[in-house]
């Protein structure tokens, strides 16, 4: 994943933030081994939730692992996250502080070029990179039909099974938006129903516009600064992050 959008992680407010049915209490004294084990339970937990990039709910950390240990959650957590960043490169983020729901993200350097990419998946990853970079370039959002006929375009049908992508609007519509990739929004008043997209938040810890404007010069020869619009709106992201 590109470095350039960081995201500054879990801080301790997200994590003894309320909950309907959980308010951490003061941490009693546990046994180092049995902290030790639940740290190495709830890692595996998170990698496996991301190997279909689903995004953590803590109400399921809770319910699934931490359980009888819910006193010492923020302990748990923290260090778990640690262990993700220096074993594995990835870092656990909250993304929704009222629902309090997490994903992890890429925390290690990546050469140009290669953005939402993982190998077993890369061929995926190169479409959503596409559609972010379509979404971006044509004002952060656009309509499904907008998408649909863009896509048309590229030979990849919403109707028709793709020999690389299997069903895509299944793709475009279930998977990427269920990864927290892109959000769907209703536009009000049409019929038949008619939707716009734009990037998800999982997108905006991953990448930057930046970086898909990039890839877009690449793409069409040009430099980035041919887009005056949107090299200004890279630029003024960029500085923000």
């Amino acid at each position: 994943m590109s470095q350039r959008k960081r995201s500054k992680g879990l801080g301790s407010s997200q994590l003894t933030g309320g909950e309907d049915d959980f308010i951490p209490t003061q941490v009693e004294r546990r046994s180092q081994d049995q902290v030790n084990q639940k740290v190495s339970e709830l890692v595996q937990f998170l990698l496996v939730k991301d190997q279909k990039k689903i995004p953590i709910k803590r109400a399921d950390m809770l319910k699934n692992i931490i359980r009888e240990y819910r006193d010492a959650y923020s302990e748990i957590v923290k260090r778990a996250d640690r262990t993700l960043q220096a074993v594995f490169g990835l870092q656990l983020v909250e993304i929704d502080t009222k629902r309090h729901i997490y994903i992890l993200i890429n925390n290690l350097p990546r050469p140009e070029g290669q953005h939402l990419c993982r190998d077993k998946e890369k061929e995926k990853m190169g479409l959503l990179l596409v559609i972010l970079s379509f979404i971006f370039m044509k004002g952060n959002s656009v309509k499904d039909s907008a998408l649909w006929e863009f896509l048309h375009l590229l030979r990849v049908y919403p109707g028709k099974q793709h020999s690389v992508f299997g069903d895509v609007r299944k793709l475009v519509t279930e998977e990427f938006v269920r990864q927290k990739y892109l959000e769907t929004t209703a536009i009000p008043l049409t019929d038949p129903p008619e939707f716009k997209y734009q990037w998800g938040p999982r997108a905006e810890k991953e990448t930057s516009k930046k970086d898909v404007l990039n890839f877009v010069a690449k793409m069409q020869s040009k430099d980035p600064t041919f887009w005056a619009s949107q090299y200004s709106e890279a630029e003024a992201n960029k500085a923000t992050t």
